[in-house]
C-alpha cells in the first residue's frame, strides 16, 4: 500500500508537462501528499481567495500557515474514513448555505462571485459542498478524540491545581448578581404613531416621489439610508423571514405594504429577483418613546423603590406583582444570562446601562430608575427599570472550593487539546507525508513537517 502511494506521490508532484497553467503563468501541480490525500496550489489558492473575498489580508505566511491547516485537516479526514464517521448532510448543507449567503451580501449577487472566483457558480457550490462535508468529518473526528480522555474528577482538578504556578492559574473576574423590576412605555402607541409616519412616506412614494430620496431623509437604518436604502443582490435567507417574505413577493418597482420585524417597520421596494436572491430598497422606522413616556414609568418605579424601601413590600412581591419583564417576574426579578441560564454576569455580560445603575450600590442597594434595553430584536426594545445589587463576587484566582466547575472545564480542555496534538504528532510521524520544497522556508508550528518536505 505504501509503495502504491509512493509511485502516485512521485508521480503527481511530476506533472509540469501536463500541469494547468494559470493566468500569469501559475502552474497548477501538487504541494502536498497526505497519505492517499493530494493538496494542489490550487486547493490553496482557492482558500486565500475565500480569505480575500472575507477582507482578510494574505502574504507567504498565510499561505505557510493554510497549508499547515490543510495538512491537518487531511490527517483527521483520513481517520474519520478509517473509522467510518457519516457526514451530517443537514450540518452541512446548512454551513454551505451560511457561507454562500455571506460571500453573495458581500460581492452582491452571483456574478460578482463568479468574476472573482473565475468560475461558475454552479461549480464553486459543488467544491465548497465537498469542503463543508470534509469539514464536517474533521470535527467529528476530533470531537471523537476529545470524547476519548477519561471522565474526569476532582481528583483530576486537584492534581492540575497541585502541578500548575499559582501564576498562570486562571484569574475569575469579578462577577455581580442582580434584580429588576421593569416597566416598558406604550408601546402599542408608539407602533401606531410610526406606522402612520411609514404609511405617509409611502403615500408620497406612490404619488411620484423618489423612494430613495425619502429613504436618504427617513430611514433609520444608516447602511442602506445613504445608498437610497438599497441592501444590494443578497440571499432572502439572510433577513428577517417577514421581510424576506414580504420582497419576494413583491414585483419590481412594486411597493409593499408596512412590514414589521424585530428591527421596526419596513416598507420595501424590489429592484431585482434572481431565484432565491432579490436586490431591493426599503425604509425602516422605529417606534420612538417620549419624555412623558419615560416621566411616568419613572414615577411608577420610584413608587415601587419607596415601598420596598419602607418594607411595605419585598422586592421579590413588588417584582411577581408590578413587573412587566415575562423572564424574570416569576423568579422575583431575578436575572439571568439568556445564553448560559448563570444568574452571575461578568462587567461585559452586562448592558452599559445596567452596569452603571448598580456599579456604586452596596449589596443590596437598589438603584434609581434607568432607561436600558431588553434582549428583545437585534439591538433590544426600551425598558425602564430599578435594579438591586444581590451579590458581589469579588476578582480572584480560581480556587476549588469556589470555582469547581470553571476549573474542571478547564482542565478538561486542557486534556482534549493534549490528545489532539498527540493525535496530529502521532500521525504526522506514522503517515507517508511529502511536501514541495518550494514551502521549505516555512515556519510550520509543528517541527514535523519540515522533516516531511522533498529534497
Amino acid at each position: 500500500m505504501k509503495k502504491t502511494i509512493l509511485i502516485l506521490a512521485l508521480a503527481t508532484l511530476g506533472l509540469a508537462a501536463n500541469a494547468q497553467r494559470y493566468e500569469g503563468g501559475l502552474i497548477d501541480k501538487t504541494i502536498a501528499v497526505v497519505g492517499n490525500e493530494v493538496i494542489m496550489v490550487s486547493d490553496l489558492e482557492n482558500e486565500v481567495k475565500a480569505m480575500k473575498a472575507e477582507g482578510v489580508a494574505s502574504d507567504q505566511n498565510t499561505r505557510c500557515s493554510l497549508l499547515e491547516t490543510m495538512m491537518t485537516s487531511k490527517l483527521f479526514l483520513m481517520q474519520a474514513r478509517l473509522d467510518s464517521l457519516s457526514v451530517n448532510a443537514d450540518m452541512a448543507a446548512a454551513q454551505l448555505q451560511q457561507y454562500v449567503d455571506r460571500i453573495t451580501y458581500i460581492y452582491g449577487g452571483e456574478e460578482p462571485i463568479e468574476q472573482y472566483f473565475g468560475k461558475p457558480m454552479s461549480e464553486l457550490r459543488t467544491m465548497w459542498k465537498e469542503q463543508m462535508e470534509n469539514q464536517n468529518l474533521v470535527e467529528q473526528e476530533q470531537s471523537e478524540i476529545a470524547k476519548s480522555i477519561p471522565e474526569l474528577t476532582p481528583y483530576d482538578v486537584k492534581q492540575y491545581l497541585d502541578t500548575v504556578d499559582t501564576a498562570n492559574l486562571p484569574v475569575v473576574p469579578i462577577k455581580y448578581q442582580m434584580s429588576q423590576i421593569c416597566v416598558y412605555p406604550d408601546r402599542e402607541a408608539a407602533k401606531m404613531a410610526c406606522k402612520q409616519r411609514l404609511l405617509n412616506i409611502r403615500e408620497r412614494i406612490i404619488n411620484g416621489e423618489k423612494f430613495s430620496t425619502l429613504a436618504r431623509l427617513y430611514s433609520e437604518d444608516p447602511g442602506s439610508a445613504r445608498k437610497g436604502g438599497e441592501l444590494g443582490m443578497a440571499s432572502k435567507s439572510i433577513f428577517w423571514p417577514a421581510f424576506s417574505d414580504a420582497a419576494m413577493s413583491l414585483k419590481p418597482g412594486k411597493v409593499s405594504q408596512i412590514v414589521e420585524t424585530p428591527d421596526g417597520f419596513h416598507i420595501i421596494e424590489v429592484i431585482e429577483k434572481k431565484g432565491d436572491l432579490f436586490n431591493a430598497r426599503h425604509i425602516l422606522l422605529k417606534p420612538k418613546y417620549t419624555a412623558e413616556d419615560q416621566e411616568k414609568a419613572f414615577a411608577r418605579l420610584d413608587s415601587l423603590k419607596n415601598l420596598i424601601d419602607s418594607n411595605k413590600i419585598s422586592f421579590e412581591m413588588a417584582a411577581r406583582l408590578y413587573s412587566e419583564d415575562p423572564a424574570t417576574r416569576t423568579n422575583g426579578g431575578q436575572m439571568s444570562d439568556p445564553n448560559t441560564g448563570s444568574s452571575y454576569f461578568e462587567i461585559d455580560q452586562l448592558k452599559p446601562e445596567d452596569y452603571a445603575a448598580v456599579q456604586d450600590l452596596e449589596v443590596g442597594q437598589i438603584s434609581n430608575p434607568i432607561a436600558s434595553r431588553d434582549n428583545e430584536g437585534r439591538d433590544g426594545e426600551l425598558v425602564y427599570k430599578i435594579v438591586r445589587l444581590d451579590k458581589i463576587v469579588p476578582a480572584h484566582t480560581a480556587t476549588f472550593e469556589n470555582d469547581y466547575t470553571s476549573l474542571l472545564d478547564g482542565v478538561r480542555n486542557i486534556k482534549q487539546n493534549k490528545a489532539i496534538n498527540e493525535f496530529i504528532d502521532k500521525k504526522i510521524g506514522e503517515t507517508y507525508i511529502i511536501i514541495d520544497p518550494m514551502f521549505k522556508d516555512c515556519d510550520f508550528t509543528r517541527k514535523g513537517w519540515a522533516e516531511k518536505i522533498r529534497k
